[in-house]
């Protein structure tokens, strides 16, 4: 996949983002506007003024742009409405799992009602529509065993984070069979997709209780990191890969809406997985400054240890693969945050247009 190919199925379509003000969102945004989509964003406003959306002048690049709680279900059926549109990208949601154990009605309400109240909107439009649901590889019964998970393994989810984006696939699951079955797609002219992906890291990201910016902040107040789970394994993957993964899965949905209607895993090679400790270790030497500590409190919250994705079906389905190992996505993302001087828009679509034509 490349610009052109982006540019020929993208160009002109409406796309509704939500959670375009996020970080994910945000480099969603750059990439389907450069693609020539005019892209209509529901979201909460940013809440930082150093968050990518406002670094990008996310507002720019929006054909139309609503700050609004994607709980609000009238609203969301109001804007899709208005919007009409061919796509959507549902990326709005709680991502962090220890605010989850803070607030977990708010994250049931936002990540699996939110969720069905997008799929509702979609429900209620006369026309073709696509809907990819974005979640998250931790919908996962996950027992920590080594074993990469495949698209039909179990759901579950220890924290609340988990059980509601899990809660939001076996959603997404009963609509497609209820109102997007694909073997009657000639009467609804509906596809609904689920893309699953994780830990990704990319510039821009400052969002607290994540590993990079938790980084970065401390490096910039001249304090060390403050690392708690050190021995915790991710599947550690460039914010590019499974956008372009998202994309991918659009594309294929254009072309044949009834066989790509499932559920995807979008992640790094298996043997491609690093430590905590080790991610920090090496970020680090590319910033060419900064320090890590361990902390060793009693009764933090549980996260989980190991946890890896099978991505078989992406590759062979899809025609996606990762471009970037872990340790190339390291050094993309902290040359991000070393050119801080320049502007980020520009820094975002240099690294866009490199990672395409990759």
């Amino acid at each position: 996949m490349n610009l052109d190919i982006l540019q020929q199925y993208y160009g002109g379509k409406k796309v509704l983002l939500t959670g375009h003000t996020g970080f994910k969102g945000s480099w969603l945004l750059q990439m389907l506007h450069m693609a020539g989509a005019e892209v209509h964003g529901l979201a909460l406003a940013p809440e930082q003024p150093d968050d990518l959306y406002n670094t990008i002048h996310g507002q720019a690049l929006c054909a139309s742009s609503i700050y609004a709680d994607i709980r609000n279900s009238q609203l969301v059926l109001e804007e899709v409405q208005k919007v009409q549109p061919d796509i959507i990208f549902h990326l709005a949601a709680q991502p962090l799992v220890r605010r989850s154990y803070h607030e977990p009605s708010y994250t049931f309400e936002v990540n699996c009602q939110g969720t069905i109240h997008v799929m509702e909107a979609m429900r209620s439009l006369d026309k073709p529509c696509i809907g990819i649901m974005i979640t998250t590889d931790k919908v996962y019964e996950n027992f920590e065993d080594g074993r990469a998970y495949k698209e039909d393994d179990k759901l579950g989810g220890y924290d609340p984070y988990s059980a509601s984006k899990a809660a939001a696939e076996i959603a997404i699951s009963s609509y497609r069979n209820s109102f997007f079955n694909p073997k009657h797609y000639d009467k609804h002219h509906k596809a609904l997709a689920a893309a699953r992906a994780g830990n990704v890291i990319g510039g821009g990201d400052f969002a607290a209780d994540r590993i990079i910016p938790d980084i970065v902040r401390a490096i910039r107040n001249d304090q060390p990191v403050t690392l708690r789970n050190p021995g915790a394994v991710r599947p550690w993957q460039h914010v590019l890969e499974p956008l372009a993964g998202y994309l991918q899965l659009g594309i294929r949905l254009m072309e044949d809406p009834v066989l790509y209607a499932q559920g995807y895993n979008f992640g790094p090679e298996t043997e491609d997985v690093l430590p905590v400790e080790t991610l920090t270790q090496a970020i680090i030497k590319v910033l060419e400054k900064g320090e890590y500590r361990i902390e060793t409190l009693d009764h933090q919250p549980h996260e989980a240890q190991l946890l890896m994705l099978d991505i078989i079906k992406a590759k062979g389905m899809l025609d996606w693969t990762p471009k970037l190992n872990a340790l190339q996505a390291i050094e993309w993302t902290a040359q991000w945050y070393k050119a801080s001087g320049t502007d980020a828009r520009e820094r975002c679509t240099r690294q866009i247009e490199d990672y395409l034509n990759l």
